[in-house]
């Protein structure tokens, strides 16, 4: 009698549905269209695409538009199919793409920055432009006339930029680590706040307007939620890549956060859990759990005639330990640390085996990731890499 087959538990991952090759150079924003099977490209190259799927299931440029400078970024806005594309010569020109998505037709071009543009948002609503440069302005002007409403000048260049339509506050993160939110108004601006969370520059920012809570990435390879709604000041840290985080994206509706970095991972972040801070590092002289002194405290060292050691920290209490007191290490997912970290002896013991359960799954891309789009209807995701490739993801056996 042949013996009985276990089948091995299938492992959920996305699945590659499409790959876009054929640009010269770095693809850097790509789009889904929603309700067609099209995407939108722009790239260093100079060219502006529109990709549709053919009869052969495979998906081939319907448009091949040259523009006279690099393009840096992009908006597209499907309800009016208005394309804003920026460029590295400063300059936004706008396009109105026709319904078949086989031509696109000039509307104008502004000179919208003095240098690259870094980031574009179309707000349909007030019939704003949003745009920030590499000569660390951030500008709105009017979509109709390309009239500029007005600018702010920023601490560093930006490379995040966010904006909620019911209270028009703007998020703007930048190189610096900064992130800073102001209030627009029609023809002026008023700083809100400014705060910090990352040793590194911001990457990316994504908002959530029902949790209103915000999403930065950063060359840190950490990510940060900001509890902007709760006014508690409430900052979640996670920790999930190997590389700088690239790019973000958000599930509303299943209350998921994707990351993407220049390590090509994917990461799938489960955010309707209970999280905790992390907890801030105390300063000590001596090891908060054995009293033995750190290698600066010579008083001590000399009262008691022992070697100064090393300071470290836990990653669960913050408290200043030695090596010794710290030679355990964990994963603490509730608290972002979803790679194992030092911890104190009495912390590791403390901890469960049910805390030390992942509220991320990781995935691997293959390319290094500098930009995503998230189709929540038909849960695909675009990412665009450094290898000039375009990747069509179908997420939905992770993001459900």
């Amino acid at each position: 009698m042949a013996a009985e087959i276990q089948p091995k538990p299938l492992t959920r991952k996305p699945i590659l549905l499409q790959r876009m090759e054929g640009s010269q150079e770095v693809v850097n924003m790509a789009v889904i269209v929603p309700k067609e099977e099209g995407v939108i490209s722009v790239s260093e190259d100079r060219t502006v695409r529109v990709w549709l799927k053919r009869d052969s299931g495979q998906y081939w440029p319907s448009i091949y538009h040259a523009m006279p400078s690099p393009c840096s970024c992009m908006s597209f806005n499907p309800e009016t199919r208005r394309l804003s594309i920026g460029l590295d010569n400063g300059t936004i020109s706008e396009f109105i793409l026709s319904e078949d998505y086989n031509k696109m037709t000039p509307v104008k071009n502004y000179q919208a920055h003095q240098s690259r543009v870094t980031m574009i948002l179309f707000v349909l609503e007030l019939e704003w432009v949003l745009s920030t440069g590499q000569d660390k302005q951030f500008a709105w002007h009017c979509s109709e006339s390309g009239q500029r409403l007005g600018g702010y000048r920023t601490s560093a260049v930006a490379s995040g930029l966010q904006f909620d339509v019911e209270t028009r506050h703007v998020f703007i993160g930048d190189h610096s680590g900064q992130v800073t939110i102001l209030k627009l108004e029609r023809e002026n601006c008023t700083l809100v706040t400014t705060f910090r969370g990352h040793t590194g520059g911001v990457t990316a920012l994504c908002w959530d307007p029902v949790q209103r809570v915000l999403f930065s990435g950063s060359s840190d390879h950490s990510v940060i939620m900001w509890d902007i709604g709760g006014r508690k000041g409430t900052a979640i840290e996670l920790q999930g890549h190997n590389d700088k985080v690239q790019a973000l994206s958000y599930a509303q509706h299943t209350r998921q956060l994707i990351s993407c970095g220049g390590d090509g991972g994917i990461v799938v972040w489960n955010m309707d859990v209970e999280r905790q801070e992390t907890p801030e590092w105390l300063d000590s002289d001596s090891c908060q759990k054995c009293d033995q002194p750190f290698f600066w405290n010579f008083k001590q060292m000399w009262d008691s005639k022992k070697i100064g050691l090393r300071q470290h920290h836990c990653r669960k209490c913050g408290k200043a330990v030695c090596g010794k007191c710290s030679s355990k290490r964990s994963s603490i997912p509730l608290m972002g640390f979803e790679f194992e970290v030092r911890v104190c002896d009495s912390c590791h013991e403390a901890i469960t085996d049910e805390e030390r359960a992942p509220t991320a799954t990781f995935h691997d891309s293959k390319h290094n990731i500098v930009h995503v789009h998230f189709d929540a209807t038909r849960g695909w995701l675009l990412t665009s890499g450094t290898d000039k490739v375009i990747k069509l993801w179908d997420m939905t056996p992770v993001v459900s």
